[in-house]
């Protein structure tokens, strides 16, 4: 089959945020069933279980040494029947994919690269071929933070054919999406490289997304273009004002480059109910104010990052939920070009995008305190004198005032000019159609 590229950003919902390494079949059926019922309509159509479903000894905050992960007779991992009931009798995650199939949706799971250590200490054969995991596996370049993988030696020949037996076995799963994870920090071209090919070569489109993207340089676009579908450019991103506002000067760089070749991720949307069993923190409705999650919205989606919810989805706000069903805003994530930062001074940050003759401008107010501020309908973009302006999160019309002589409220705008007048809260923004 083929790699999966996508004509807009994926948009989905991710276990991480909530369940960290203990998400069970259960919690992703019941987030699964309320997608479809109130997002699928909106775009939304992903499931994906996050890491460490092969351990069944898998707890909050953190990961445990020599784990005794679940593998089969050829060091691939499976998930824990007790987690996850329908694997039993080695039927992996094909029942489980069945289901979320049958809700219209797509089904997705986080791989690490590499190899299980455990796998490596039996010295277990390689599907297909004369090699086994000792023979394959590179010690030296091992995850920093999770204990249970290696990397393979992809001078081997048997590396390659590791990469391709599990791609294959996703494939025969149903997986539509994989989120390979310690492959950009450092980069690893070689590991993205063989992990590509398998996915290319397997009986299935999957989508590739790659993780985490600390320190991403922009000289890998290309190599990421021809090997994966997304790609972080951030490190775990919190329901914290100072990861989203970081992340403002990030997409700024990597916006223009996003498109069908290849999608640059921000990482997870942390809004709704997080840290039920999570790496950080305990049981919330996310720490961000609803002006800073509107921000961290509008901004991901004027830069048409992918959108991964981390909010438990039955147990979420109304008002978060809320934020995920605006079709107006939506719009610009999936039929948008332009995407790119206008402007940034001092606390101040507008962001612009376009189709056709409608523009989209929106204002961000990094500053811990209000501020109202009349702009220049010029200096937004907008033209010299729109004929209406909304309020695209409201869908209320703004007025838009012809100024005929200088004055106090008005002073940064010429006369002759026309103004919309903005009213920002602490971290808030307003996102404006002309």
């Amino acid at each position: 089959m083929t790699l999966r590229k996508t004509a807009t950003p994926p948009m989905g919902w991710n276990s991480w945020d909530s369940y960290g390494t203990t998400v069970t079949e259960a919690e992703v059926l019941a987030n699964a069933e309320f997608m479809a019922e109130h997002l699928l309509p909106h775009g939304w159509d992903t499931i994906v279980v996050d890491i460490d479903w092969a351990d069944p000894t898998a707890r909050s905050h953190g990961y445990n040494e020599s784990a005794p992960l679940v593998i089969d007779e050829f060091g691939r991992v499976q998930p824990d029947p007790v987690r996850f009931p329908s694997a039993a009798g080695g039927a992996g995650f094909g029942p489980l994919a069945e289901r979320i199939h049958e809700l219209g949706l797509r089904f997705g799971i986080h791989i690490m690269r590499g190899i299980p250590r455990i796998a490596v200490d039996r010295d277990l054969p390689v599907l297909g071929v004369e090699a086994t995991a000792a023979g394959i596996a590179d010690p030296s370049n091992a995850c920093e933070w999770n204990p249970h993988y290696v990397g393979l030696d992809h001078g081997t020949p048997g590396a390659a054919a590791y990469y391709h037996s599990i791609a294959d076995q996703y494939a025969l799963w149903g997986v539509d999406f994989i989120k390979a994870d310690d492959m950009l920090w450092p980069y690893q071209a070689a590991e993205i490289e063989a992990l590509s090919t398998a996915i290319e070569t397997a009986p299935r489109e999957i989508a590739l997304s790659l993780s985490p993207g600390r320190d991403l340089s922009a000289a890998h676009l290309e190599h990421l273009r021809e090997n994966a579908t997304m790609w972080r450019i951030c490190d775990d991103l919190w329901d914290r004002w100072e990861d989203v506002v970081a992340n403002f000067a990030r997409l700024a760089r990597w916006a223009p480059f996003a498109g069908p070749e290849g999608w640059p991720d921000a990482d997870m949307l942390p809004l709704g109910r997080i840290g039920i069993r999570a790496e950080r923190g305990e049981p919330r409705e996310g720490a961000l104010t609803l002006a800073e999650r509107r921000t961290l919205v509008t901004l991901w989606v004027m830069a048409r990052s992918p959108l991964m919810i981390g909010g438990d989805l039955p147990t979420s706000a109304p008002e978060t939920i809320a934020l995920f069903q605006n079709a107006d805003v939506l719009e610009i994530l999936r039929d948008s070009t332009g995407n790119r930062e206008l402007l940034r001074e001092r606390d101040l940050v507008i962001w612009t995008a376009e189709r056709g003759d409608t523009r989209w401008v929106a204002v961000f107010n990094t500053a811990d305190e209000a501020r109202a501020v009349p702009f220049d309908t010029r200096s937004l973009g907008l033209g010299p004198a729109p004929r209406a302006v909304l309020d695209v999160w409201s869908s209320e019309s703004l007025p838009v005032e012809a100024v005929h002589e200088q004055s106090d409220a008005a002073r940064s705008v010429a006369p002759g000019s026309s103004v919309v007048r903005v009213s920002l809260e602490p971290h808030g923004c307003v996102l404006l159609r002309a």
